[in-house]
């Protein structure tokens, strides 16, 4: 059976106000596993002004697997604060700020909520930027869209990724080198009732011959009214809009 959770939104927008987190855990099962790290950068105006950052004592051993993967081992813990007090500590910091994070949708908010619920019996609800969707569609020319691979491609180091204060830091640059490709690529998103064809057709069309106006038409994209420009691709040549990658439309040659 499914786990439900009141989480807060998944947002899809650019901001210059905002606190990036990240966890490291014991494993990848909310509710099995535990958290052994939590970290966050608050950002003001794009540019880090404060940082949150502590290891947590858990009630399990820390398999080597994971200790492979982040560094973290149970000697480091041992004297850790527990969970209640690393997320009282947390809870603080973030207030009701946006919180900003890569893949956190489907792991760090999930493992931060249930942990929420069960020593407070109450959730975290702040509304949330997953970076891992925003590189989906920001990026599609990536094979891959770990933060790693973002970070490099930005010529971002990755020196002390998967410890979570390093990991915030990176993906804060991230996030500011994505969010202007975000920007631009909502605005070329134009509502098709304000396709620039409809325009053409009521203002100009008095003053283009029949075959100009044809010639318009037939080379304009459908879904946002951008013009139609020929490439080639695997299977042969096709028509892609101009405005890709905000618009995707494609129709064979």
């Amino acid at each position: 059976m499914a786990v439900v959770r009141n989480k807060g939104r998944r947002l899809n927008e650019y901001i210059k106000d905002y606190i990036v987190f990240d966890i490291e855990t014991t494993g990848f099962r909310p509710g099995l596993d535990e958290i052994i790290e939590i970290s966050a950068v608050k950002v003001e105006n794009s540019e880090i002004i404060d940082t949150y950052s502590t290891l947590v004592r858990p009630s399990i051993r820390i398999p080597a697997s994971a200790t492979r993967v982040n560094g973290i081992t149970n000697d480091m813990v041992s004297d850790a604060p527990e969970i209640r007090e690393a997320l009282e500590g947390f809870i603080d910091f973030v207030e009701t700020g946006i919180l900003v994070g890569h893949n956190i949708h489907s792991f760090d908010t999930n493992f931060i909520y249930d942990a929420a619920m069960e020593v407070f019996g109450e959730g975290i609800y702040n509304d949330y930027i997953d970076t891992l969707y925003m590189a989906k569609s920001c990026l599609p020319q990536l094979k891959h869209h770990k933060l790693g691979d973002i970070s490099e491609y930005f010529g971002i180091s990755t020196e002390g990724a998967h410890r979570a204060l390093n990991d915030c830091v990176m993906n804060q640059k991230c996030y500011e080198k994505m969010g202007p490709l975000l920007e631009v690529q909502m605005q070329q998103a134009v509502p098709k009732k304000k396709k620039p064809v409809q325009k053409i057709e009521k203002e100009q069309a008095g003053e283009m011959s029949a075959e100009q106006l044809w010639a318009v038409l037939e080379n304009s994209c459908p879904e946002c009214g951008g013009m139609l420009k020929k490439r080639k691709g695997r299977y042969g040549e096709f028509w892609g809009c101009q405005n890709y990658p905000g618009c995707r439309y494609t129709r064979k040659g």
